[in-house]
């Protein structure tokens, strides 16, 4: 291994042994529980045009790099920034906005959402780019998620199974949709049930949880709790930010904990682990 990786013991453990997987009951939900299918406009509409208004607040944290080498880097998000810059100018700031000044050439094999933090590998020239892009377009790239949940789960572990398609009247939502939805399941682990104090002396019931994507739709993890019925707290797409005690939550409690994948040039697996900042 190179002199550069030597730090790399902490950040990854070669050969990993994948985690199992429950094989407990999928939930299914449906038009009937409420979830409409989502329109379509035909092209030259008024709604076919998206207008995307949001503009990021400054973020002033910065990215952690776990581990980099010739081929790519590890690095940790921080929550509230952009992957990618915007069309706005007021959104130039992102995570390749800031990487490529450092590393010319970078490009991002994968995104994580505005509140997200977490683990991201990033190539460093086209070539790295696609092969890695190829693993994960053939889904042997995991992921794991960590995540405080509003409430209570009753179940310990469980899958979601539901199709997710884009809303174009609702956007940047996306919606539940059987019938024109792309497939999306996701898995859950409970790590621990929490009550946790308020100041009024109140206690707002959490549940922590580890989160396992199967597929990697928009918006996945976070309308898949909704579904549940137990949203991501600090979520304010989805319901993370509607319960009492939960109004000021300062970020989205989502965190990507955990990355594999094996890397392109020495054929190692990779097994990345961070832990979350909540």
């Amino acid at each position: 291994m190179p002199a550069q990786a030597t730090s790399l013991a902490k950040v990854w453990m070669i050969n990993f042994n994948d985690a199992r997987e429950s094989e407990a009951a999928v939930i299914r939900r449906s038009a009937e529980n409420g979830l409409s299918s989502a329109p379509t406009f035909p092209p030259g509409s008024l709604m076919s045009t998206i207008i995307d208004t949001f503009i990021a607040p400054p973020c002033h944290d910065e990215i952690e790099t776990l581990y980099q080498d010739d081929h790519l880097l590890l690095i940790n998000k921080p929550s509230g920034l952009l992957s990618l810059s915007g069309k706005n100018p007021q959104n130039i700031d992102s995570v390749h906005y800031r990487l490529v000044q450092q590393y010319p050439g970078c490009t991002l094999v994968h995104r994580l959402d505005f509140g997200t933090s977490g683990l991201m590998v990033v190539a460093r020239n086209k070539a790295i780019n696609a092969a890695l892009c190829h693993q994960f377009s053939q889904r042997t790239v995991s992921k794991v998620y960590s995540a405080l949940l509003c409430g209570h789960l009753n179940a310990d572990d469980g899958v979601i199974d539901a199709p997710i398609a884009n809303d174009p009247a609702r956007f940047p939502l996306m919606s539940i949709c059987p019938v024109n939805g792309k497939p999306a399941r996701s898995r859950y682990q409970v790590v621990a049930r929490i009550d946790q104090q308020q100041a009024d002396g109140t206690t707002l019931p959490l549940t922590r949880v580890q989160l396992t994507p199967e597929t990697g739709r928009t918006h996945q993890l976070r309308i898949h709790c909704q579904l549940l019925g137990h949203p991501i707290l600090g979520c304010d797409l989805y319901g993370g930010r509607l319960l009492p005690g939960t109004e000021q939550t300062t970020r989205l409690m989502l965190h990507a904990s955990e990355l594999r994948f094996v890397h392109p040039v020495s054929g190692e697996r990779i097994n990345a682990h961070h832990a979350a900042p909540f």
